[in-house]
């Protein structure tokens, strides 16, 4: 299992997480394979704390974040969150859980229905579950505003009046509206400039520290994940093939992936040089990943053990594992 070493019980267990998507061609729509998005995922996620998952575009680390809340129905695979199993739960059951899991997604302005106020899409979660109402409603959002950096003068205004940052903060409150216990940023500060990258990471972290927040942060880069996580999974094509706590991680990384995109961090002085390591060659398709293990086509360090059999992840340290025939 592709979990770090601990003596206290999980808020999150992810065992085996597997989703395949079968896709068709022809005339008649014959079924001819699948796309292997996530591919046997497990980890664990503790109360407090951020779990950065990081990987190139198609990976598999937003599906991954779906499947997490049910948003999607996994191939295989479990689910467990506070101890209660959530893969298999629908309707009411599902839906009481789902106080307790929120998601900040990429786009904030995707998120927000554009015919309706702020105060109105705030509220939503709160009436669906039947939390609050009449004057005690309206305190609540105000509130919610506050917390994010808003204001009382926002309340009726509609997405499209507010800059992006200002979006994120209100996605922010709706994810913080109903209290959960853990929170999903999937791709939170991807779509935002730089300076309001970082405003965002300090109120997440600012907010984490006051309510007590679990967070999974979903990223491309690891500069941000680095800010903002104790642990860092890296993904390749559907699997972790790295997980490490952050320090670790960056000082001693294991698998020639995580090197390469250490090595894709920006310098933060002038004069500071590093090597540069250029992945030869596209990401493979999910639909027919290689055989072996699924990074060999763009591997500097491939021998032939590599080509014909897929690497166990392992357990180095308990603060480090990777899925690799020679890790560095």
């Amino acid at each position: 299992m592709n979990s770090l070493i601990s003596e206290e019980r999980p808020l999150l267990e992810v065992k085996g997480l597997t989703k395949y998507y079968p896709f068709k061609i022809g005339p008649f729509s014959k079924k001819t394979g699948y796309v292997r998005a996530v591919d046997g995922l497990s980890f664990s996620v503790h109360k407090g704390e951020t779990l950065g998952i990081v990987g190139e575009s198609g990976c598999g680390k937003s599906t991954a974040g779906q499947l997490i809340l049910q948003l999607q129905e996994p191939t295989a695979g479990e689910v467990w969150f506070d101890q209660r199993k959530l893969t298999g739960l629908g309707g009411k059951e599902l839906r009481k859980v789902r106080a307790d899991l929120q998601m900040i997604f990429q786009d904030p302005y995707a998120s927000l229905n554009p015919r309706m106020k702020i105060k109105d899409a705030i509220a939503e979660p709160l009436l669906i579950h039947g939390l609050t109402d009449g004057a005690k409603l309206r305190s609540r959002i105000i509130e919610l505003l506050e917390t994010v950096g808003l204001s009382e003068h926002h309340l009726n205004r509609y997405p499209h009046e507010f800059s992006g940052g200002q979006r994120q903060r209100i996605g922010i409150a709706r994810a913080l509206a109903l209290n959960p216990k853990l929170i999903i940023c999937d791709e939170a500060v991807s779509a935002l400039d730089v300076s309001i990258q970082a405003q965002i990471l300090n109120l997440l972290k600012k907010l984490q520290k006051e309510y007590g927040l679990t967070y999974i942060f979903i990223a491309h880069g690891l500069a941000s994940v680095k800010f903002v996580s104790e642990k860092i999974a890296v993904m390749y094509l559907g699997k972790i093939v790295e997980l490490a706590q952050r320090d670790e991680l960056f000082a001693r990384p294991k698998h020639p992936y995580t090197k390469s995109l250490l090595s894709a961090i920006p310098v933060s002085h002038p004069r500071e040089t590093k090597e540069r390591i250029i992945l030869q060659g596209d990401l493979p398709s999910p639909a027919n990943p290689p055989g072996g293990c699924s990074f060999h086509t763009r591997c500097s360090f491939v021998q032939d053990i590599c080509r014909k059999e897929a690497p166990a992840f392992q357990q180095h340290t308990d603060k480090h594992g990777v899925a690799c025939h020679f890790p560095l």
